[in-house]
């Protein structure tokens, strides 16, 4: 049901940072970005409100990148580079976690996923976030 609040557990690929997400719509949020650093990064991402990443381990381990404006900060692991989260550029209350990071999700689990147009984004457009297009997964047989 939209609205709902879903907690999920996640670490990096060391497991140096573990942390628990409070998913807003669970994984129903999920989503991909064209900005500059979304799609060098490419993760499926899903949406937790402010306040609604908790890092249990790890801290310390935790980096921060910015970019263009520096209104998004971007985490990651410093040992093994792992993209674990960030805080929104058009929404600061809201964080995108990386659904990769998230325990028993693959980006792999969505057949489908929407693309936002971070290229023309909304706080430089003054318009609406576009969506782009769709990013389809089809296994193999």
């Amino acid at each position: 049901m939209a609205g709902d609040i879903t907690i999920r557990s996640g670490q990096c690929h060391c497991g140096a940072v573990r942390f628990e997400a409070r998913l807003t719509d669970d994984l129903a949020s999920a989503r991909r970005c064209t900005c500059s650093y979304c799609r060098m990064r490419g993760a499926v991402v899903v949406m937790a409100e402010k306040g609604g990443i908790r890092i249990l381990r790890g801290t310390d381990t935790l980096t921060s990148y910015r970019f263009h404006t520096g209104a998004a900060q971007h985490f990651f692991c410093s040992r093994c580079g792992i993209y674990t989260h960030h805080q929104r550029r058009s929404n600061q209350d809201l964080y995108a976690v990386n659904a990769a990071c998230l325990d028993g999700v693959s980006p792999f689990d969505f057949p489908e996923v929407p693309v936002m147009d971070g290229v023309n984004h909304t706080n430089d457009t003054g318009k609406p976030t576009r969506r782009a297009g769709t990013l389809c997964f089809n296994p193999a047989e």
